[in-house]
């Protein structure tokens, strides 16, 4: 199971799209006549509540555009990461491509374990207005979720939808502390993101070609092991990719057909448009084929 190394950056990934998903949150700031006399973008990192908290307070310039850690902010963080057995898919189904470099192999992936990882975002303000701005342009979003497309798996093309709930959200305010302490507002929001986890991508050679024997032993009951290697074939089935030189599809059901038109199975690629040619041999001619 393990020994060949593989991955994919998948949540690094979901890190970058929670991310990227509230990185261009603007206010707006006002005079008394409610004049627009700013624009200002919210800046975004990934960091603990308690360690952006501490760098808020400490700041001796944080009421100054200078300061290092300029509010209103957001920062956020993964938390947990859970199996989710209500999105579990078949085990044995899989995703498979054809090889660029080589169009007689495929490429090909099973199917992925779904988890659920939460993320918390913490929204900071010095004054509640804005603070409400800021939340007031997330919620309309999430009704409770907001879905996007992501491509997880380039090798092989693999595209999904990816859910990001919005569970909760709550408010803290430490202004009826001492006068000398710096206000802190801080929204809080829990999500969920509803993610999945790959495993190794592999290789496989394409078969294109089909040989089915059946046996008709002449054995008394009970002693069907004396038939095994001295029963003669009875009949045969065969089945292979059909194309023509055009690239049209061919196919075929019957007996033995040397002109059906198509090309040799082993110039047919994989994701060419064919059709399939089948092919049953009685005993006689059983004995003529090739």
């Amino acid at each position: 199971m393990f020994g060949k190394p593989f991955y994919f950056s998948l949540i690094r990934k979901y890190v970058i799209l929670m991310g990227t998903l509230l990185n261009d949150i603007r206010i707006t700031r006002t005079d008394s006549a409610g004049n627009v006399t700013s624009l200002l973008k919210v800046p975004i990192t990934y960091a603990a509540k308690d360690k952006m908290l501490a760098r808020v307070i400490q700041d001796p310039a944080i009421d100054r555009p200078s300061a290092t850690t300029p509010l209103p902010m957001i920062s956020f963080e993964m938390g947990k990461m859970d199996y989710d057995g209500t999105r579990k898919l078949n085990t044995i189904g899989k995703v498979s491509v054809k090889d660029a470099d080589n169009p007689s192999v495929f490429k090909y992936q099973y199917n992925p374990v779904p988890y659920n990882i939460q993320f918390k975002v913490f929204v900071y303000a010095k004054n509640a207005e804005d603070g409400t701005k800021i939340i007031e342009q997330i919620l309309p979003y999430f009704t409770p979720d907001w879905t996007t497309t992501v491509n997880l798996i380039p090798e092989v093309n693999v595209t999904m939808d990816i859910p990001i709930v919005l569970n909760n959200i709550s408010y803290s305010d430490n202004y009826d502390g001492a006068y000398e302490n710096r206000r802190a507002i801080i929204w809080e929001l829990d999500f969920t993101l509803k993610g999945y986890i790959y495993g190794p991508v592999k290789k496989s050679g394409i078969i294109k070609f089909i040989k089915t024997n059946f046996y008709i032993p002449s054995v008394p009951d009970g002693h069907l092991a004396d038939a095994r290697g001295v029963t003669p074939v009875a009949e045969r089935v065969t089945i292979q990719p059909g194309l023509d030189a055009n690239g049209h599809p061919i196919n075929y059901y019957g007996g033995p057909n040397a002109n059906t038109g198509t090309l040799p199975y082993i110039e047919i690629n994989g994701d060419d448009d064919y059709g399939f040619i089948t092919q049953i041999y009685n005993t006689e001619e059983i004995n003529d084929w090739w």
